[in-house]
């Protein structure tokens, strides 16, 4: 009896040394996602150049950017919701703080949030019903002059409805 039940304490220590070790390497594994190009036109009347991941279906919209440990300036992700809908996104498991646009479905940012707290479990709302969000690194929406109002244009936000 004792045999068994020092047994079954090893075996409980081997499987908790694995999964301490294969859950982190999990996380670190790269969702794939497909890019493109991605312009936000200003009310300023610049046109500023992104390349972005698209996050399309729900597995994508779900892992975003978590895990990330760096994000080139000109580089983002966009959320596309197919339909629009008011949107709540938080920062769990995301190293990169981050500034959230979010945008109806003609690609107008109605609502912008900046500088988005990494690991932070709060939600962040969209306020309003939005069919896409692109994430970008925080402190762009600032240097930029970005605001709500300027306009988001790519492949995804000009394909023709479903």
């Amino acid at each position: 009896m004792r045999g068994l039940i020092l047994f079954d304490a090893i075996r409980s220590a081997i499987l908790a040394l694995f999964f301490m070790v294969a859950l982190p390497a999990f996380a670190d594994e790269e969702m794939r996602f497909d890019k493109e190009p991605l312009l936000i036109q200003t009310a300023a009347g610049k046109v500023l150049h992104f390349t972005v991941e698209i996050a399309a279906t729900p597995d994508q919209r779900a892992r975003g950017l978590m895990f990330r440990r760096t994000m080139a300036d000109d580089a983002g992700m966009i959320f596309d919701f197919d339909q629009p809908r008011r949107v709540t996104m938080w920062m769990v498991n995301t190293i990169l703080p981050l500034d959230m646009l979010f945008a109806d479905h003609t690609g107008t940012i109605r609502h912008i949030k900046e500088k988005a707290v990494p690991y932070s479990r709060d939600i962040i709302d969209s306020m309003v019903a939005v069919k896409y969000v692109v994430e970008l690194n925080a402190g762009i929406v600032a240097k930029l002059g970005i605001k709500p109002g300027d306009r988001i244009v790519s492949a995804t936000t000009t394909k023709k409805a479903k």
